[in-house]
């Protein structure tokens, strides 16, 4: 299948991400996206005239994000485009940019603003009133902390989803940590020559604004935060769970950042296109969901699905990213669809990078734009998973317009 949709070839952008806590923990995610976005777009010469819908993706909630999109596209220099807000958790990238396709496909709009933005840092502490509980008193969480640590439908935490795959493939902590360190060296192919390869998408070096965007405060050389792991540390680390497998090296960390794109028609997309030779055509999404507390191997089947819908096989892609909050997410996906688990997920991905949850996947699926237009062209496979033991995935073509 191929879709009317079209991803324009460097209509995207992605902000370096930075570990939690660190230099863009004061920043606002949704004030911080459409101040990124408003900019991104004025470097592309891009003028909002051409917008007539948007999406927008989170899953950490910020104060007046009641709001959503509309918001977002007011601060962004937008102030008539509307869409919706969509919440998948890990999950949200892609399914904003199937969201922006389907209005696309439907003649609804001719060109969708894909954006998506969270700060896991200074996540909300939430409370609930009950005023007809015992004394008043409602309930309380910690939205990120709090959501990390417990799947309301078993109890569980998100690593403990990792160790009944692992358990249940046979996948030792050996295994994992030869995973981080092919994942480290690729992404080291990324910052390689001053960052050429993020500097496709990213502008670099990148500068912090205030939390009232009037000044910069600091400058990023690209993400912050990334690992430097050896085999000799990683061999020192313990499992975090007691008589498990996975280590705090095995799995990535929470992450702050914002990525975009611009999703339209196929003559919409060469006139909005760095390079209007080159197009960006969407094959297949699809969406799955794994056995309870089985979150990665989620990205198994809807990639199956995807490919399907695209009517491709693992086999016909040129290019495979991930998302990969643990290293057995790709062991087990490498093993499940016949992949070569050491070609997958070439410049970096979130295992490396960081996991600001709703980004994740936009930019992801920016960097598997770049690696085909590096190869000439070609397909690729984007698959990640989400809370809940959901997962998204999406076949695109980069190939002669």
């Amino acid at each position: 299948m191929t879709y009317k949709a079209q991803i324009p070839y460097g209509a995207y952008w992605s902000t370096p991400f930075a570990r939690w806590q660190g230099s863009l923990a004061h920043l606002h995610a949704i004030e911080f996206g459409a101040w990124v976005a408003r900019r991104e777009l004025e470097r592309r010469k891009i003028p909002g005239e051409v917008f007539d819908h948007g999406v927008l993706g989170f899953s950490v909630p910020q104060r007046h994000s009641f709001f959503g999109l509309p918001w977002f596209t007011g601060l962004a220099g937008l102030p008539r485009v509307g869409g919706p807000t969509v919440m998948q958790a890990c999950a949200t990238g892609v399914r904003t940019i199937l969201a922006a396709t389907q209005e696309i496909e439907a003649g609804m709009a001719q060109t969708s603003l894909a954006v998506a933005c969270d700060r896991t840092s200074n996540g909300p502490h939430l409370y609930y009133p009950a005023p007809q509980g015992p004394g008043g008193t409602g309930a309380n969480e910690d939205w990120v902390l709090g959501n990390f640590g417990c799947d309301p439908l078993g109890g569980h935490s998100m690593v403990q989803t990792a160790e009944n795959v692992a358990a249940k493939h046979g996948l030792t902590t050996a295994q994992q940590h030869e995973v981080v360190l092919r994942r480290e060296a690729q992404y080291r192919a990324a910052t390689a020559d001053g960052a050429a390869f993020l500097k496709r998408f990213m502008t670099l070096p990148f500068e912090v604004p205030s939390a009232n965007f009037k000044k910069v405060v600091a400058t990023m050389a690209g993400d912050e935060g990334i690992n430097q792991s050896t085999p000799e540390g990683l061999a020192k680390l313990k499992p975090v769970v007691a008589g498990g497998t996975v280590t705090f090296g095995g799995q990535t960390h929470p992450a702050d950042g914002h990525a975009g794109m611009i999703v339209t028609t196929p003559e919409r997309a060469r006139e909005l296109a760095s390079n209007p030779k080159i197009a960006v055509r969407l094959h297949g999404f699809g969406q799955a969901r794994a056995a309870l507390a089985f979150m990665p191997e989620a990205p198994v089947p809807a990639a199956a699905r995807a490919l399907q819908q695209a009517g491709r096989t693992v086999r016909q892609m040129d290019a495979i990213k991930t998302h990969n909050p643990f290293a057995v997410n790709d062991l087990v996906f490498a093993k499940e669809l016949g992949c070569e688990i050491t070609k997958m997920n070439n410049y970096g991905c979130s295992l490396v990078w960081g996991h600001p949850q709703a980004p994740m996947g936009i930019r992801a699926v920016i960097e598997l734009i770049e690696e085909l237009a590096l190869r000439g062209g070609g397909w690729g496979l984007f698959s990640g998973c989400a809370a809940g033991d959901t997962a998204m995935a999406v076949v695109l073509e980069v190939g002669d317009a």
